[in-house]
Formats: structure tokens, C-alpha cells, sequence
């Protein structure tokens, strides 16, 4: 009998499996993305000391107002740039991108590109 497949246990699968050899450190970080029905997340982790540098999402009250009336892939390019913003003021230029299990493809392609255009190098 054909069993029901549950995608988000098949993507935290494809995480881990990526995660085994993804690392951030101080000098080039992990930028995490995180994908739900709604909104979008963005962290930069340094993994060595098991911090997070910065963080930004859809839900920020600074970023609302630039994303009422848009597409969710306008609201990730968005998030991507804020987050590119962040890590570049910090004197961070290199990450590692991090798609957290997700397809490179639509939201998660959108928040690569905005931290791309914005300067962040991966």
C-alpha cells in the first residue's frame, strides 16, 4: 500500500542531510531561511559559538509597512536585503547560504536574491 508522504518531515530530512555539511563561522556565517504559509525568516548564525548574529522576518514592525500590498516573493526580496543590511553592518561580507531544506525556487531564490543585490557575497 502506497503510504502518505509528509513533505515537511521529507524537507527536515533534506536538512539535516545539507546541515551535515553546512557550518558557519565568525568570519563567513550561515544565513538561514525559514519558509511558512505566510511569512518568511532570515538568520545569520555562527555556528562555532552557537550564536545568531541577526535575524529578520516579515514580521518585523520596520518591514510591514514596505511589504503591505506585495507578492510573498516581493516580501522575501525584501527580508533578503534588511538581512544584507544587517550582516553588512556588522562587517560581514561572506555567508553561507542555508536554504533550510527548501527547493531553490520562488520565496527562498527571492530572499537570496535581495541579499545578493544588497552587497552579501555567497
Amino acid at each position: 500500500m502506497i503510504s502518505k508522504i509528509d513533505k515537511n518531515n521529507e524537507r527536515l530530512r533534506r536538512h539535516v542531510r545539507v546541515r551535515k555539511n553546512i557550518s558557519g563561522t565568525a568570519e563567513c556565517p550561515r544565513l538561514s531561511v525559514y519558509r511558512s504559509l505566510t511569512n518568511i525568516y532570515a538568520q545569520v548564525i555562527d555556528d562555532v559559538k552557537g550564536v545568531t548574529l541577526c535575524a529578520c522576518s516579515t514580521l518585523e514592525k520596520e518591514i510591514k509597512g514596505e511589504i503591505e500590498g506585495k507578492t510573498k516573493k516581493e516580501q522575501a526580496k525584501i527580508v533578503g536585503a534588511k538581512v544584507a543590511e544587517k550582516v553588512l553592518a556588522l562587517g560581514i561580507k561572506n555567508v553561507v547560504f542555508d536554504r533550510g531544506g527548501y527547493l531553490y525556487t520562488g520565496r527562498v531564490q527571492s530572499l537570496a536574491d535581495g541579499a545578493r543585490e544588497a552587497g552579501l557575497e555567497f
